[in-house]
């Protein structure tokens, strides 16, 4: 929590305004900014100053796990994040390769699931990382990415966070995450919980102790509608203690991530959080 407040204050007294061409507002900007979990100890770094809705952050990583492609498999899930980026977003309305209503293209788990090689064939990242790990081996490219620059067109979004890395030392599994560009007030805490529980989950289905997640962003901003908020409402609460997560211990293969988990498999116990604060949301 103290890291997230700490962020919001530094880019308020060290930003700088950008102009942002997709969303045509400006955002106060600041470049490079690391966030450290303890998953070890299960510190959740849910955040306590506003309400945060943990269980949509967890069900849309859940459904990159699956390499969902659509915003109506999300919204089963619990997810209605890509509503709009699917649906609203008028450059890919107007995209020729747009599939139809909730369609969002080659995203995110459609990449780390199925990566499309130059002769046809599809790659599963994410299943050889769990293979290996399982079998205690870090090759020093144990690595998840979403960011495919050849594919960029036939999604809605480029991926904000986009490159998970996971490194094995004996037994404990520590992970990197490393985000592009980040909206502090209203997407950071999203980014967190799933930084947090990916590792948590990959260390329970391969039999691992999970150590500390690392958390890198290139541009951390506020935009300027949601600056008042930040400054006025947000940054004058006073923090509470760190929950915890509680994550079915019968989840144990990717095979179960797969089918049949849902968000009744994960329970937050101890969070204590302030009113929720509405932040505008820009597609």
């Amino acid at each position: 929590m103290k890291q997230y407040l700490d962020l919001c204050r530094r880019i308020i007294d060290e930003g700088v305004w950008v102009e942002n061409e997709r969303t045509g507002k400006r955002c106060l900007t600041v470049i490079n900014a690391g966030l450290t979990y303890d998953v070890a100890n299960n510190r959740f770094p849910l955040i306590t100053t506003r309400k945060s809705y943990w269980k949509a952050a967890i069900a849309e990583f859940l459904g990159y796990i699956r390499g969902y492609d659509n915003a109506a498999d999300f919204r089963k899930l619990g997810a209605k994040t890509w509503d709009a980026n699917a649906n609203e977003n008028q450059a890919w309305l107007n995209n020729p390769h747009r599939k139809g209503s909730d369609d969002m293209g080659r995203v995110y788990g459609v990449q780390g699931r199925r990566w499309r090689k130059p002769n046809g064939e599809h790659l599963d990242q994410l299943r050889k990382i769990v293979n290996n790990l399982s079998k205690g081996i870090d090759d020093r490219g144990e690595i998840l990415t979403f960011y495919n620059p050849g594919e960029f067109d036939l999604g809605c979004l480029r991926p904000c966070m986009h490159t998970h890395t996971f490194s094995l030392l004996g037994d404990t599994l520590y992970l990197t995450s490393y985000q592009r560009s980040c909206d502090v007030p209203l997407g950071l805490n999203f980014n967190q919980i799933q930084v947090f529980t990916f590792l948590a989950l990959m260390a329970q289905i391969t039999g691992k102790k999970a150590g500390k997640a690392f958390h890198q962003i290139v541009n951390a901003h506020i935009y300027e509608d949601q600056l008042e908020l930040m400054r006025d409402v947000q940054l004058k609460r006073e923090p509470f203690p760190s929950p915890q997560l509680e994550i079915n211990p019968d989840i144990k293969s990717l095979e179960d991530l797969e089918t049949w988990v849902t968000m009744d498999d994960f329970k937050v116990t101890g969070y204590q959080c302030h009113e929720p604060i509405k932040y505008p949301f820009s597609v």
